[in-house]
């Protein structure tokens, strides 16, 4: 029985250093590789077109921040994973640990057992802190490209056209005959008289522009008078205004950057129209299966740290480690297109370049136990 526990508290042991390790250079990777790419968009902003003080720039690289950790953790798992287990290499310890008998599924498992600890807390950053900075951060690239044009989280888009105070509460974006446009719905226009008055209030289920004109579908209109208020219901109507569409499209976050909570709701929507949910059914099930794509990378890049037991230094480990992750994402955007091109379901999509990964990775551990 002593035995027996000793032989157990050698392994946690074990798994304990081998965590260590990796946690310390992911979370040493994921910082520089956060941060160069936080310093690239503060150069920019203040860089660009319109000018923005510093202050406002730090604002934006802040709001944006957890969006971009999110997005760059499964680099930083994938090239930490592999300079932990080389930096083991390097001192003789996985040496160590592979003539002490512990396999190398075993110790591969250690490494990916401290990414999915991590990645519990990267998956709910990406549900919240993220989407909602992202929506903070069009918010105010809106108003510095249109100074009538507001956009807040609860109660959507503002627009003053004139006389009319234009609100939308739903912005997606549709694809037609492969050219991005947004759809407005749920759209509420407000009229005034000179006097301030309301003089006439507009409801449309949806508002899209056909690239000369705004088109209103499922109108009910009402005017207000002296004698009261008057109805009629249109099934399409032209609507005059000189909303921009280009900056409106602009101004929808796009659906990679959404949670999923919002992208089910904007697929439900589009769904419920007769149209195709697109790029917002493949962002979803990228979220779904994020979890699962990192760690199967963290799986499948051991192989290279273990044969840094017999060739190869730390530029070569890194070296290998960014091909992989430049095919991976390669790979895997080249199944999501295709997918879309001829009608693929997106969680197949999704889930074929992960299943390829896995396959290798069992070929592999399978014969080198």
């Amino acid at each position: 029985m002593s035995f027996s526990l000793a032989g157990a508290f050698t392994i946690k042991r074990v798994d304990r250093l081998v965590a260590m390790s990796v946690l310390g250079s992911l979370l040493m990777v994921w910082l520089v590789l956060t941060g160069f790419d936080a310093m690239s968009t503060l150069l920019r902003q203040l860089g660009g077109k319109h000018g923005e003080s510093i202050g406002s720039a730090a604002l934006y690289v802040l709001v944006t921040f957890p969006r971009r950790a999110y997005e760059f953790f499964g680099y930083a798992a994938l090239i930490g994973g592999l300079l932990g287990l080389g930096g083991l290499a390097g001192t003789g310890e996985l040496t160590a640990l592979r003539a002490a008998g512990m396999s190398r599924l075993r110790i591969a498992g250690s490494a990916v057992g401290v990414v999915a600890v991590l990645i519990v807390g990267v998956v709910i950053l990406g549900e919240t802190l993220a989407p909602w900075g992202d929506q903070q951060a069009q918010t105010m690239q809106l108003r510095m490209k249109s100074s009538t044009l507001g956009m807040d989280t609860d109660s959507g888009l503002w627009a003053r056209d004139g006389d009319h105070i234009i609100n939308a509460r739903g912005t997606v974006l549709t694809s037609k005959n492969g050219v991005s446009a947004v759809q407005l719905s749920d759209v509420r226009i407000f009229t005034f008289a000179a006097d301030g008055q309301l003089d006439r209030l507009q409801w449309a289920r949806t508002a899209e522009h056909d690239g000369h004109q705004w088109i209103l579908h499922d109108v009910r209109s009402t005017t207000l008078d002296a004698t009261g208020t008057h109805s009629r219901i249109m099934a399409s109507e032209p609507w005059q205004s000189s909303l921009n569409p280009q900056v409106l499209a602009q101004s929808v976050i796009q659906p990679q950057y959404l949670s999923m909570r919002d992208l089910r709701r904007n697929i439900n929507y589009l769904e419920s129209n007769g149209q195709s949910p697109g790029t917002y059914a493949v962002a979803f099930w990228g979220r779904a299966l994020y979890p699962l794509n990192v760690l199967v990378l963290v799986l499948c890049v051991m192989p290279f740290a273990f044969g840094a037991l017999r060739s190869g230094g730390l530029g070569k480990r890194m070296f290998m480690g960014i091909l992989l992750a430049l095919g991976w994402y390669f790979l895997q955007q080249a199944m999501v297109n295709f997918g879309t091109v001829y009608g693929m379901p997106p969680l197949l999509a999704n889930l074929l370049p992960a299943t390829i990964l896995t396959l290798a990775a069992w070929l592999y551990f399978r014969r080198r136990v």
